[in-house]
């Protein structure tokens, strides 16, 4: 899905380039920026990065519908985990566990830009799309490793014990969202523009348990906040 979802955008963005170069009103964007994590998200993953290609097929004016493929980057969460160091037996020890992960998705989009004058032009943006959100929970132990040289690794190790970093599970889901926001486009030069956005999404996610032995069960749903700066052209 992850591979389809890439495909499609860079067909998308290849082909509204070739028809923005035979005139027709066709806009290319390309932008990146930061990423907050909103809601119960905040508590489990970290704030990251965006960055957005897109193409807007201008119906008129103030009216365009836009195809958009954005990758965000979601910092690492540590979160303590109470164990035991065997089953049944002694008191619990907090543990750092640490949550990576990624959201992908490709929106649909419709673009409201009203009249304005001047080289400044705020526009309203809403739409849907699918997104993918692949996520790794690794938890620090130790390793050995023996002796070992290479040159072009410039290092000779004599061996021994070194952190290590083990992958408790790997998980992904696939689900539908929407988005909404707005932002403001600057004229820089013809046919190039400025924009700065802010746009929010809420993605609905898969139902999952919320323990291990118990029945009870929460939605895994994504709300985050990408603020952009980025081209038109």
């Amino acid at each position: 899905m992850r591979g389809a979802i890439v495909f499609t955008g860079l067909a998308f963005l290849l082909g509204s380039s070739a028809a923005f170069a035979q005139g027709q009103r066709v806009e290319v964007n390309i932008g990146g920026g930061y990423t907050v994590a909103l809601s119960d998200v905040r508590d489990h993953l970290g704030d990251g990065y965006n960055v957005n290609f897109g193409a807007t097929f201008n119906l008129s004016e103030t009216i365009g519908i836009q195809g958009e493929y954005s990758f965000n980057g979601l910092g690492r969460k540590d979160v303590r985990i109470g164990l035991l160091p065997q089953p049944k037996e002694g008191g619990s020890i907090p543990t750092d566990f640490f949550a990576d992960m990624n959201m992908q998705s490709g929106d649909v989009n419709l673009l409201f830009k009203p009249k304005t004058a001047g080289s400044a032009r705020p526009y309203l943006v809403a739409g849907g799309g699918v997104y993918y959100r692949p996520v790794t929970v690794t938890t620090p132990g130790v390793g050995y490793i023996p002796g070992f040289c290479d040159p072009w690794w410039y290092v000779c190790y004599p061996g021994g014990f070194v952190p290590v970093e083990n992958v408790v599970g790997q998980r992904s889901s696939t689900d539908l969202g929407m988005d909404f926001g707005g932002g403001v486009d600057f004229t820089l030069a013809e046919n190039v523009r400025l924009y700065f956005e802010a746009r929010y999404h809420y993605i609905w996610g898969p139902e999952v348990q919320t323990s291990v032995t118990g029945t009870d069960t929460k939605k895994a749903n994504g709300q985050f906040l990408p603020i952009t700066v980025g081209l038109r052209f």
